[in-house]
């Protein structure tokens, strides 16, 4: 069972004066079964600017995707399951990642997690640690950590028991 998140939303009422649009556990949460990652949408753009207008929540309705739409953001926390559990998950899948915009690599021989997407990325640990692998080295990130990840083909892999959580902030990018 994925983590529950509180989400409180803001916005305006008819005379134009703030309020609490909602406060609650964040509705929108995908969980993809034993061993696969459990994604929390928190918010969504459609476009940059973002507007500020209504009071609709962007993260129901729609098709989850792993990016953003065009010229928009998300707003995210992925838990991220050991991979004792996620690697095999991650070979056993068999949803179309190409119909979620991006493109994942199950036949990389150092993790089947590698992806890319046109999307400049902020990844905050929350909690537990996971290392961040790159075609080329990989780092480990702690509870506090931040990493800008800059459309690079990258994989996520928890070498530990304990799962990982991560916030994210997608934002739109020019491919490289």
């Amino acid at each position: 069972m994925p983590r529950r998140f509180r989400r409180v939303v803001t916005g305006h009422n008819a005379a134009g004066r703030s309020i609490f649009v909602s406060d609650g556990p964040a509705p929108a949460v995908y969980d993809r079964g034993p061993g696969a990652t459990a994604v929390t949408e928190l918010w969504e753009t459609r476009a940059a600017p973002a507007s500020n207008a209504g009071n609709d929540d962007p993260t129901l309705g729609g098709v989850q995707r792993l990016p953003p739409p065009k010229n928009g953001s998300k707003f995210r926390v992925v838990e991220y399951p050991p991979d004792s559990r996620r690697v095999a998950a991650l070979h056993g899948s068999t949803h179309d990642n190409t119909s979620e915009g991006y493109v994942r690599d199950l036949a990389n021989k150092r993790h089947p997690g590698f992806h890319k997407t046109d999307t400049i990325d902020y990844a905050i640990v929350l909690s537990g640690e996971i290392y961040a692998l790159m075609d080329e080295g990989e780092v480990l990130l702690k509870a506090g950590d931040v990493l800008v990840q800059r459309g690079t083909s990258h994989a996520w892999s928890n070498r530990t028991e304990e799962p990982c959580c991560i916030a994210f902030v997608l934002i739109d990018a020019e491919p490289v």
